[in-house]
């Protein structure tokens, strides 16, 4: 299948965006009032001489548009001084209009009184009006790169349910419209994009109003801001690689356009590892750009909201309160030496056969099923993918809402309690094309029609299923160990493969079957069928009795767990193994591809020490950045080594 890494402007000349987020620290969202030309030409040089080209920036509302007929004409003069900086210094902006959200506080405009943001007609003319004005003014100006309609606009909205099942979609795409028109007939012809986090429903399972779908045919890129909390380290390092991959809904850009860490939260040393690991995961699942935030701290305003009440806040800098650099800025300088030496700009992904089943149970508000089986898909299908790039496969993320590629040898349906029935007519169709169709039993986390809902179960997979209707099979023991009866793939006759147990008195449950046509490959601990091979056409169905997935994602610090091997041996079934691979699960590779034929692998640690691994490279020879041949691999604590690939 095709997987996405879209980049902005033409194709034979490509733009990478390489910023940050910025508030000047004279005022934070204030600075517009305290404006320091001086102190912001220091900001930008540091920033600059770090790699960073671009700046994310803000028009706080309620400054900029004091009354719903006028701007204000100091602040326009100082965003005009604001532009002339940054040309001078060879630097661009993304200006963001609707600023009324930021950093742990709402403002409105004065004249807002209450108005319902999307679906007032008065109101959102107002706001098309305010974009419209500022369109005009710098639509011309080279130090404009894009435009953002908003911050966060999801929470200031309504931030008391972030618009979760109170705001009507087509209110907000027709906002969307409305304003993004605006723009363009004011002239302005830089991307756009709404700047709302792509925190919809494609992305979340709860509907907030913005659908990627509406959204995708109106903006030139998807923005994500990610600010995970996690109990694994390789699924917090691997989590907004998961968001990039997820953002594939039309072949858009994918710009993380906010991740960071408050220092905090963090050590400075942990910090860089988090900068290093979310950057190079990121680039390989597809992202273009990247816009951390945000640029300094701002101890100085400790008396000023919303630091006052969300001091943490004060620390997400890439620079000190001085203006000194932090170790997370001399990371993405690093990041953009790679950048550079392997000339990103005409890199591509190369097409996966690995598909990785997104059910649409996500996304899709199908009458009578709840909440949590939309979250359950998130993270099943999360874990799931940390799973596969433990296991080096280049998986491409494909949606059952948007009809699955038939193009895989592989398809992964990960603990799924729910596909549609056309969804598993496909799977059973492509196994019978001569496709490797994995899939394992989940009954979902709750008690309201608790099962998995597999049509023709039995058929489909060439068993006897020996459940009980209303009833769990309850996994008893602490651990599955699975114990291989033949060669599967990787794996070997007599290798036993350890798991985590997990999850609620409904979900810790495994599907007791006896074989009919189908051959059990391994059991578990009680000599009961654990994997089973069912041979259908050209192709197989594999079903695991156990959701696998679904007790990694509900246990902590659980990665690497065997899961990975698993679907190494599932490749190697399906034919498509890597070209390269290292067999320690603590270590992630992807490869991108050159036009001059060449290609680049990445090597990234998720071990917190050090490590050396000798990667298996089935095809060409590796060398160094430095043209030196390449044996051996020796990685940092979360480290990363590019190699270049022959043919």
């Amino acid at each position: 299948m095709h997987r996405n890494a879209s980049k902005l402007g033409p194709a034979d000349d490509p733009t990478i965006w390489v910023g940050v987020n910025f508030w000047s620290r004279t005022g934070g969202p204030l600075m517009w009032r305290s404006y320091d030309g001086a102190v912001i030409d220091e900001e930008l040089r540091t920033l600059r001489d770090h790699g960073i080209t671009l700046t994310r920036s803000f028009l706080y509302w309620p400054d900029f548009m004091p009354e719903p007929d006028r701007l204000d004409p100091v602040m326009l003069e100082r965003f005009d001084d604001f532009l002339e900086r940054h040309s001078a210094l060879g630097m661009t902006t993304v200006p963001t209009f609707i600023v009324g959200h930021m950093s742990g506080q709402n403002w409105d405009p004065v004249w807002r009184e209450g108005r319902d943001v999307f679906a007032d007609e008065w109101f959102v003319e107002r706001q098309a009006w305010y974009v419209s004005e500022c369109a005009a003014r710098w639509k011309d100006h080279a130090a404009v790169a894009g435009w953002l309609l908003s911050n966060e606009i999801p929470i200031y909205a309504d931030w008391r349910s972030r618009g979760i099942g109170t705001v009507d979609h087509r209110h907000v795409t027709a906002w969307a419209d409305t304003l993004i028109g605006a723009l363009r007939a004011a002239g302005a012809h830089q991307p756009v994009s709404v700047g709302d986090g792509a925190w919809g429903v494609e992305m979340t399972g709860a509907d907030n109003g913005f659908r990627g779908r509406d959204l995708e045919p109106l903006i030139d890129f998807h923005g994500p801001h990610v600010y995970r909390m996690e109990n694994d380290p390789v699924r917090q390092n691997l989590g907004a690689a998961f968001t990039c991959e997820l953002l594939d809904l039309g072949g858009k850009p994918v710009i993380m356009e906010e991740f960071g860490v408050t220092s905090d939260y963090t050590s400075e040393e942990h910090a860089a590892h988090y900068y290093r690991q979310i950057l190079h995961n990121t680039l390989l699942a597809g992202a273009t750009g990247w816009i951390p935030w945000n640029n300094t701290d701002y101890d100085a305003l400790e008396d000023q909201e919303p630091y006052s009440h969300h001091p943490f806040e004060m620390h997400f800098g890439l620079t000190d309160d001085r203006g000194r650099p932090k170790e997370q800025l001399r990371e993405v300088k690093r990041f953009t030496e790679v950048l550079r030496s392997t000339d990103f700009a005409r890199l591509t992904r190369p097409d996966s056969g690995v598909t990785l089943v997104v059910s649409s149970f996500l996304e899709k508000m199908y009458p009578f099923t709840q909440p949590d089986d939309a979250a359950a898909v998130l993270s099943v299908t999360r874990q799931a993918y940390v799973a596969a790039r433990e296991a080096d496969l280049p998986v491409g993320v494909a949606r059952e809402a948007a009809g699955l590629p038939a193009d895989s040898a592989l398809y992964l349906l990960p603990s799924a309690k729910q596909l549609t029935a056309p969804g598993w007519r496909t799977l059973r169709e492509e196994a019978a094309r001569g496709a490797t169709v994995y899939a394992s039993y989940f009954v979902g986390t709750h008690q309201t029609q608790r099962g998995s809902w597999w049509p023709k179960l039995d058929e489909t997979f060439g068993v006897t299923k020996q459940l009980r209707y209303g009833l769990t099979d309850t996994i008893e023991d602490d651990q599955l160990r699975m114990t291989f009866l033949e060669d599967f793939g990787t794996l070997t006759a007599g290798e036993e493969l350890v798991f985590p147990v997990g999850g609620t008195e409904h979900s810790r449950t495994y599907l007791p079957v006896v074989p009919d046509g189908a051959e059990v490959v391994a059991t578990d601990g009680h000599g009961r069928p654990a994997l089973l091979r069912h041979r259908v056409g050209s192709g197989q169905m594999i079903l695991c009795t156990y959701p696998l997935e679904h007790m990694a994602a509900v246990t902590a610090a659980v990665n690497p767990e065997p899961t990975w091997r698993l679907y190494a041996a599932l490749a190697a079934e399906a034919g498509v193994t890597p070209v390269v691979t290292v067999a320690d699960g603590r270590v992630v590779t992807g490869e991108m591809a050159h036009p001059d034929g060449h290609s680049f692998v990445w090597f990234v640690s998720q071990h917190p020490g050090d490590l050396t691994v000798r990667p298996e490279v089935r095809e060409g020879k590796l060398t160094g950045l430095d043209g030196g041949e390449l044996d051996e691999v020796s990685l940092t604590p979360y480290g990363v080594v590019v190699a270049r690939r022959e043919p």
